[in-house]
């Protein structure tokens, strides 16, 4: 978004507290309770005393009795709640107020702790306090509109943030055994490349040390490889098993309570694995309801997961006239830092939605190896003559290409055509590098 489009946004924000003369009610959120202050959206005065409300029905009601007795007493036309959307105790009072019909504002959590120290030079906590500073925020127009998606796309950013949390916890679970089997069989992984396959995780769970190992002979280790492997590993690895048992460096005291917090990682893994596999197989029953799986999926490289997570974070389509308002939210427009004759280095701002940053560029490993097209301007960035790009510089750029490309196919709902992915430009540019 250019710097007029900011301007007008903001005009267009103060149009509606001011001119429709809005009451302003800044709320401060906590887990139990909250504060709000409430101003006279003509003027920016306060017009009522700081009051707090219990985070719950008969709390709700008590803020909004307020807010309308006050409302009635000034003239107001309308009532503007602002609060902050941080964390998720904010979700409750928006949601319920939207279904009364009470317009909900958010303002940015950077901009109220910036604010916060340009009144008084102090950065003290305090819900009073910030809960002003909501409402004078609001009130300077600085608030954008409160977005709670409804239908498919609440299942999907459900299924979303559901699968970031597991994909997460599974990652620690690996991270732990890896940490066990480097104190105890730091060789185990020069025999075995991938921890979690068959054979793997059948010597994990019954011999994962080298005490255990070196207590069965090699025939017996071959045919117990074979029969977890379906014959795709054999007696090969059951000797150089052997061999790394036996030359082992790994500490040799306390192996029961090793073998048993290696158990429990196991069966962590198994868990989450498990969720993980059905979140994942919801994701895919979700996006195919939203009626855009086919357009994303003919992206080759892009797959149901990428599409699922890509919905699932920015929402309804529908919302959006442009893909730089999705650039944004993902933090990745482009920011410089420069003053007087010092020209700063030009990076991404990494603010708004961190989720979709990372499936954006996740993605984009993906495209710069199966999508023709993607990895031929990847190739370009990193070896054109000016100004040539570092690997991960260019899978940003990459990123957002991905996301226009996504933004247009949604949008338009038609399939991906290799032909128009990278546009006149960059076709003009890879000709002439060609």
């Amino acid at each position: 978004m250019n710097k007029r489009n900011k301007k007008n946004k903001r005009s267009n924000n103060l149009l509606q507290i001011r001119e429709a003369h809005a009451l302003i009610v800044g709320v401060d959120i906590a887990k139990k309770s909250h504060w709000a202050r409430i101003l006279d959206g003509k003027s920016g005065i306060e017009v009522d005393t700081a009051f707090n409300f219990k985070n719950s029905t008969e709390g709700f009601e008590r803020l909004l009795g307020r807010a309308s007795r006050t409302k009635e007493r000034i003239g107001a036309e309308k009532i503007i709640v602002a609060m902050e959307p941080s964390g998720h105790f904010w979700k409750p009072l928006a949601s319920y107020l939207l279904r009364v019909g009470i317009t909900v504002v958010l303002v940015n959590p950077y901009h109220v702790k910036q604010q916060k120290e340009l009144d008084d030079n102090s950065p003290t906590k305090n819900d009073r306090k910030d809960a002003l500073i909501i409402a004078v925020l609001a009130w300077q127009g600085r608030f954008f509109g409160c977005y709670l998606p409804k239908g498919i796309w609440a299942e999907l950013r459900g299924y979303t943030q559901s699968r970031m949390q597991q994909r997460g916890k599974l990652n620690a679970a690996q991270n732990n055994l890896v940490a066990i089997l480097d104190e105890y069989f730091p060789e185990y992984e020069e025999v075995f490349n991938d921890l979690l396959g068959k054979a793997s995780m059948h010597i994990l769970a019954q011999m994962p040390f080298p005490e255990y190992i070196l207590q069965k002979t090699e025939d017996e280790l071959t045919k117990e490889l074979k029969s977890a492997s379906s014959n795709k590993v054999g007696r090969k690895r059951a000797a150089l098993l052997l061999a790394k048992a036996r030359s082992s460096i790994g500490v040799q005291e306390g192996l029961r309570a090793a073998r048993l917090r290696l158990d429990h990682c196991l069966e962590e893994i198994s868990f989450w694995k498990k969720q993980l596999m059905q979140t994942e197989e919801a994701m895919a029953d979700a996006l195919f309801q939203t009626g855009l799986a086919v357009s994303l999926l003919s992206i080759k490289g892009v797959g149901v997961v990428t599409a699922a997570s890509f919905l699932g974070e920015v929402g309804d389509l529908t919302r959006y006239e442009d893909w730089r308002q999705l650039r944004k939210i993902a933090g990745l427009n482009l920011i410089e830092n420069s003053s007087g004759d010092r020209k700063g280095k030009t990076g991404i701002s990494k603010r708004g939605r961190p989720g979709l940053r990372s499936i954006l560029y996740q993605a984009s490993l993906a495209l710069v190896a199966k999508n023709p097209e993607f990895k031929a301007l990847y190739q370009h960035l990193k070896t054109r003559r000016e100004n040539p790009l570092k690997g991960k510089q260019a899978l940003v750029v990459i990123a957002c290409k991905l996301l226009r490309v996504m933004f247009t196919l949604a949008k338009e709902n038609r399939l991906y055509d290799p032909k128009k992915a990278l546009g006149t430009y960059r076709e003009q540019q890879l000709k002439h590098a060609a």
